[in-house]
């Protein structure tokens, strides 16, 4: 069992080489906006996204989507050459679902077409609400330390799971972070100051409710450990958890109805989505 798990893709980029597709219509990208002589920012305007995402795009760290390649190509006057990419950019997307390591590919695909997702988590921020940097700082402090190759290639498939929170239809989204989370400074004061903001504009968006546990409360139902909830189309719901680096996607019924059962006590018990919005900007206020 040891052997075999040190045997495993160490990320799904890795797995099936499409970091290499990302990262160069990434410089193409940056090539054809900095042609053009937009920052950015003004660019994002055009596409409809952020700078920091444009950024990440252009590095390879965030996959870029079809449409914004479409977008792109008309805005940069590229000739074609960055719509001639959609192609393969599509099959790369279509292959992200199976292109995981055999320990995670069961829920990564079920993930990727879930209509629900929830989220309990009590250690850190999740992956899906996770910037760039606070990523970085999470891998480059795991033990063993692993190489700045692999850092990259994992921030990189990090990054390229938080698609699922831009497609359409989007799914329903739930989140229940312990406050400790909040205020544990991972990466330095700019990076929780950053990931703070990022917890505050992913929990405006329509489909999202994100509430904060408080550090003060005397009961919680759950101290088993973090866990994820999501619903795939045409599929009943499960869960999965992972501990020390062990990970179980549960499919039993009675199991998840038990930990569904925990996180609906939770969400009943922690703060409301506009009361943990204001506790957030506290937080970043006091940064």
């Amino acid at each position: 069992m040891q052997e075999e798990r040190e045997r495993r893709p160490e990320t799904p980029a890795e797995a099936d080489g499409t970091t290499g597709l990302f990262t160069a219509l990434g410089k193409m990208l940056k090539l054809f906006r900095e042609r053009k002589g937009l920052t950015q920012k003004e660019f994002g305007l055009l596409v409809g996204y952020g700078p920091d995402a444009i950024s990440s795009m252009e590095r390879g760290v965030r996959l870029i989507r079809p449409e914004v390649l479409e977008k792109a190509d008309a805005h940069l006057e590229a000739g074609g050459v960055l719509a001639q990419a959609i192609p393969e950019l599509r099959e790369a997307m279509s292959r992200a679902r199976t292109r995981h390591p055999e320990w995670y590919r069961s829920y990564a695909a079920l993930e990727a077409e879930a209509r629900e997702l929830h989220f309990y988590a009590n250690q850190g921020v999740p992956g899906l609400l996770q910037t760039e940097d606070y990523a970085r700082a999470v891998f480059s402090r795991r033990r063993p330390l692993l190489d700045e190759e692999t850092i990259e290639k994992r921030i990189a498939d990090r990054m390229a799971r938080q698609q699922v929170l831009d497609k359409w239809p989007v799914p329903v989204c739930s989140f229940v972070l312990e406050e400790v989370i909040l205020d544990r400074p991972i990466g330095g004061k700019s990076v929780r100051e950053t990931q703070l903001k990022q917890l505050l504009r992913i929990g405006n968006l329509r489909n999202v409710e994100m509430q904060v546990m408080s550090t003060g409360i005397e009961q919680h139902p759950n101290m088993d450990g973090g866990f994820n909830l999501l619903t795939p189309k045409r599929h009943p719901q499960v869960a999965y958890t992972e501990v020390q680096g062990y990970p179980r996607l549960i499919t039993d019924a009675e199991e998840v109805r038990t930990i569904v059962e925990r996180y609906g006590i939770m969400r009943a018990m922690a703060l409301p989505p506009a009361e943990s919005r204001a506790l957030i900007e506290k937080k970043l206020g006091e940064s």
